[in-house]
């Protein structure tokens, strides 16, 4: 059986960027997904039209066809009041590096990391971890099947069902990189306490803004 529209594909893969490893699904805990659904990258599944199992694949995926370019836009200064928990601020999440989820105007979450902290405010980075970054895919298809009638509305792992406070992220969270709806990271960083939950609540200035920054109307976290 090939791979082709409706139909469940099994992959083990490793996806590596700058020449270091930064995802993978093994055999023994393989990624799957329902074809020709935009469940993963486009040019992904390009690559993957066709193939039947035990067919390996190669695929180098260009930024523009991934995550897009880094844009500075998207990294600016956020009020530390927004990190208020309960009258006390959450000096525990705010560490160079960490992921934080925070709410937009539209109540979606816009995954921020923390690039540093100074004295009244937070500049994060609200760019896709792969953002600007080729990602060369390599691996196996492991099985293709039919998917049945509920998987074809429910999705999978109920990825096609109405999501709740995390704006259409995946449920594959570590195998996120296979994903077009950024890298699943809504649900993985364990952080998700600040998400709007603060003071400032991400979201005070009305449409189209995201976290004190101004949006462009699109949902998304722009300055």
């Amino acid at each position: 059986m090939k791979v082709e529209k409706n139909k469940v594909v099994v992959l083990r893969y490793e996806v590596e960027t700058e020449g270091k490893v930064v995802g993978s699904a093994t055999a023994e805990e393989p990624f799957d997904y329902i074809h020709g659904t935009r469940t993963i990258l486009p040019k992904l599944e390009e690559a993957l039209e066709g193939l039947e199992a035990e067919a390996e694949f190669d695929c180098t995926v260009a930024p523009e066809d991934a995550y897009g370019a880094y844009d500075l836009k998207k990294v600016f200064d956020v009020p530390k009041s927004t990190f208020v928990v309960d009258g006390q601020l959450r000096e525990d999440l705010l560490r160079a590096g960490a992921y934080i989820p925070l709410l937009n105007s539209a109540g979606e979450v816009c995954q921020g990391m923390v690039v540093s902290v100074g004295d009244e405010t937070v500049t994060m980075d609200f760019n896709p971890p792969m953002a600007g970054k080729a990602l060369r895919f390599r691996g196996k298809v492991l099985g293709v099947r039919e998917a049945t009638p509920q998987e074809l509305l429910e999705g999978l792992h109920g990825e096609f069902l109405p999501s709740e406070g995390c704006g259409g992220c995946g449920h594959h969270g570590g195998h996120g990189h296979c994903h077009g709806h950024g890298e699943g990271h809504c649900h993985e960083h364990g952080e998700g306490e600040c998400c709007g939950h603060g003071e400032g609540h991400c979201h005070e200035h009305g449409e189209g803004e995201c976290c004190h920054g101004h949006g462009d109307g699109d949902g998304c976290c722009h300055s």
